[in-house]
């Protein structure tokens, strides 16, 4: 029997159009409750430095809600001192370490843990201990996943964004490298006894192949999602991908309803 595959909805893009015009709507908080309710097995919130779009009352809020409903939280951030403080304080279910430059538009590239591992390691300790789950954000590279092991992470969140890029651009010959690096990638963390999860730039055209890599157990996928919400919904476009990633886990290719 396949393994569950669970889908953490990432909600930041919804501040984002709400910080274009300042007020408080649309509402992440809201957003969040919808995904829940859409099938979304928990929330994703990336607190960048620059407060670019989820803010710390949001953070606030999510928290609350989140732990009212015994639902995950996943607290995307840099490896700071602040972003420390603010995840000791918070003790989320989950905290994903993520690289982070001020000019770029998202996150660009995975972790590099081999070069920062005197850095993350102790990150990686301090979240344990505060009881957090602590996860990479890396690419599908041995050298990084086999890093990451020794910082003590129990997760690993291989980056997608070549491989889907890949698809979405014509490049086949390239798609499956980037495919057969992100399964190779897969079965290296899963073999060491990391938990492995994926995301970034997946859609409803790159997610059943990349649902489909069996050491998978959780995708984080957030802008496709809200951006199909203007045209469909929220709950509706969270529910097609929930499809669509359960026909790809049940190996049987089928489509889920739009």
């Amino acid at each position: 029997m396949s393994k569950p595959l669970r889908l953490g909805v990432n909600i930041d893009h919804v501040a984002t159009v709400r910080n274009a015009r300042g007020g408080l709507y649309p509402d992440p908080v809201r957003a969040a409750q919808e995904a829940l309710a859409a099938g979304a097995d928990g929330i994703t919130a990336h607190l960048r430095e620059d407060r670019r779009h989820i803010s710390d009352s949001d953070i606030d809020r999510l928290s609350a809600l989140l732990n009212a409903e015994a639902r995950p939280l996943n607290l995307e951030m840099a490896v700071t001192q602040e972003m420390l403080t603010i995840a000791l304080h918070h003790r989320p279910h989950a905290v994903c370490l993520v690289p982070e430059k001020r000019e770029e538009r998202t996150t660009e590239g995975g972790l590099d843990v081999v070069a920062g591992h005197n850095w993350v390691t102790p990150f990686v300790s301090r979240l344990n201990e505060a009881g957090s789950r602590v996860s990479l954000f890396i690419g599908a590279d041995p050298a990084q996943i086999e890093a990451a092991h020794r910082t003590g992470a129990a997760v690993v969140e291989l980056h997608t964004g070549a491989y889907c890029d890949a698809v979405r651009e014509g490049r086949p010959e390239e798609a499956d490298r980037e495919m057969a690096a992100l399964a190779a990638g897969a079965a290296q963390a899963a073999a060491l006894g990391l938990e492995v999860h994926a995301g970034h730039g997946i859609d409803y055209d790159t997610v059943t192949a990349v649902a489909a890599i069996p050491e998978l157990m959780e995708l984080n996928i957030g802008h496709f999602l809200i951006g199909e919400a203007i045209f469909v919904g929220l709950g509706p476009s969270i529910r097609r991908m929930r499809d669509l990633m359960d026909a790809a886990r049940a190996g049987d290719g089928r489509e889920g309803e739009a």
